[in-house]
């Protein structure tokens, strides 16, 4: 299994351990699902598979840092992507009517009430 590091703030992350797993520390499987599908996405529309993934990949990384580096809001950094009428408000609108913000927080809901029943299990 790989091991991914993750930065630590520090900040209240003994009293909400639990959230801390499900969101930074299943977070790289998440990741590695989206950009399988971006790949996947890409090679759809007739991309090789390594050309595909290194755009993905690239534009996930990017986006990381922007957030990272800027401490603006990711939803704010977002709507400066999206022009109004454009192709990307379109997928982001394809995107939250398929329910995708409502499965990512549900994938950390259920990493966390997993979590919590292994933790009893190994008491």
């Amino acid at each position: 299994k790989a091991v991914v590091s993750t930065q630590s703030t520090g900040e209240g992350e003994e009293k909400h351990l639990e959230a801390v797993v499900g969101l930074s520390g299943s977070a790289p499987a998440y990741f590695y699902l989206i950009l399988e599908a971006l790949s996947d996405a890409g090679v759809r529309h007739g991309l090789s598979r390594d050309v595909a993934t290194r755009h993905a990949s690239q534009a996930m990384l990017g986006a990381a840092r922007m957030v990272l580096e800027s401490g603006r809001h990711p939803g704010e950094l977002k709507d400066e992507v999206c022009a109004p009428g454009g192709v990307t408000i379109n997928a982001i609108y394809s995107m939250e009517k398929a329910g995708v913000r409502a499965a990512m927080m549900d994938a950390v809901d259920s990493c966390i009430k997993r979590n919590y029943e292994l933790a009893r299990l190994n008491e």
